[in-house]
């Protein structure tokens, strides 16, 4: 009697264009399966951050098995990855290491000092004093190595040159992230406990883009302070990246500043670019595809959430009217730690009530519905209830489990435009 293959626990992926499928719900996973498998993308199934652990109630043992089995379930016998992601404590680090992660990534969004951009020469300067005192920096001969040289930068449109205002700025905005992001990596190395593991750092969430440069001192400084497996790192770029819809700035000026990203990249790894927001934003994806080549990561999440409501209001418009009224009442506080563009004045035009066509288009195919949608799942999750007094959360499932091959057919639909866009350039 033959034994069916097992599948294999989940591993880092190296250098390979990979793509992260989040999945808030614990039920997305056999789409996100069907749809991979049809792409050269190798794919990371469970994948979510603290903050939505935080806000849908769940443990990282829960998302890890909600992966497995599902996987398991479909025979899976392939390479796979696991994100613990915006991991910014010790105490994140260890409870997804524990949970079997390998993929960790680094979220030092906190210590980046964002008034660094407006700073003059001598505030610059008191600040980088104040970092070496406080032993940020070992020493004042640290900006030597930087003001000595050049960096042959491929496709940089110039060689990159350390000044000492850049430097020093660049030291001000991003030191003391360089710094924590450090710690995390040793925190991360010691919970592995000589398991293979791989490290993205993220600095997407910041006020202004990251520059050419500015990537350059923290890949180097990364470097400098021993921290080992990178394999990503997402930095804030230009135009604006907001979750669940497309993308907004000019497209030209992307491309410019995404090819000289994926030159630091390629100079101070290689590693590759992550596209954190990464959901949804079709019109930069044969762009990103295009220029990054293989060293790319796509990170969505709250995508799939929004393709489970599509389920839920194609077969019990009741339901989701609800969940939408509730929605709105929850909107002003929840978009508070969202960067979205939709206003309160936007989501009252919303309609109130209708049938499954009346609301789907507005609610999850146009800007401020999806928005709306997105930023209130932790409130939805955990604590909306119908009118009866069922929890939202518990209503949702049901509907999904009771139409498994639709939830399956919107999943795949939807990542198949993701990944065969990302594949078009």
């Amino acid at each position: 009697m033959t034994q069916r293959a097992t599948t294999p626990a989940p591993a880092p992926l190296g250098l390979k264009k990979s793509f992260g499928f989040g999945d808030r719900l614990g039920l997305a996973t056999p789409g996100h399966l069907e749809s991979s498998r049809k792409f050269d993308f190798a794919p990371i199934f469970a994948q979510q951050s603290i903050r939505e652990m935080q806000r849908t109630n769940r443990t990282p043992e829960e998302v890890m098995s909600a992966a497995r089995d599902a996987l398991a379930s479909a025979g899976f016998t392939g390479a796979w990855g696991a994100d613990a992601d915006h991991l910014k404590t010790p105490e994140d680090v260890r409870r997804t290491a524990a949970a079997g992660f390998c993929f960790f990534t680094i979220d030092p969004s906190a210590y980046v000092n964002n008034g660094a951009d407006k700073m003059g020469a001598a505030e610059l300067k008191s600040a980088v004093d104040a970092m070496v005192a406080d032993g940020t920096f070992d020493g004042p001969g640290w900006e030597g190595e930087y003001l000595s040289r050049s960096y042959e930068v491929d496709e940089s449109d110039l060689p990159l040159r350390f000044l000492y205002s850049p430097l020093r700025r660049a030291a001000v905005k991003y030191g003391r992230a360089v710094a924590h992001s450090a710690a995390l990596a040793r925190e991360i190395d010691a919970a592995c406990a000589g398991r293979a593991y791989e490290i993205e750092v993220s600095v997407d969430e910041t006020d202004s883009p990251t520059s050419p440069l500015e990537h350059l001192f923290f890949a180097l400084e990364l470097k400098r302070r021993g921290v080992r497996n990178v394999v990503s790192l997402a930095p804030r770029f230009v135009g604006d990246m907001e979750k669940g819809i497309d993308y907004r700035g000019d497209l030209a000026a992307f491309e410019r500043s995404l090819r000289q990203h994926v030159a630091v990249a390629k100079f101070a790894g290689p590693y590759k670019i992550s596209v954190h927001s990464g959901s949804d934003k079709f019109s930069i994806y044969p762009i990103v595809g295009r220029v990054c080549g293989d060293l790319l990561h796509v990170k969505t999440a709250g995508t799939s959430y929004l393709e489970a409501l599509r389920v839920v209001v194609r077969r019990d418009a009741t339901l989701f009217g609800e969940i939408a009224a509730f929605c709105h009442g929850r909107f002003s506080t929840d978009r508070a730690s969202y960067h979205i563009s939709t206003t309160d004045a936007d989501v009252e035009r919303l309609p109130r009530g209708g049938t499954a066509t009346e609301l789907e288009g507005p609610y999850l195919d146009e800007v401020p519905g999806r928005q709306l949608m997105h930023v209130t799942f932790g409130s939805v999750l955990t604590q909306g209830r119908r009118d009866d007094g069922q929890a939202f959360k518990d209503a949702i499932v049901e509907a999904l489990r009771a139409n498994n091959d639709l939830h399956r057919e919107v999943l795949v639909r939807h990542f198949d435009k993701h990944l065969s866009l990302l594949n078009a350039g």
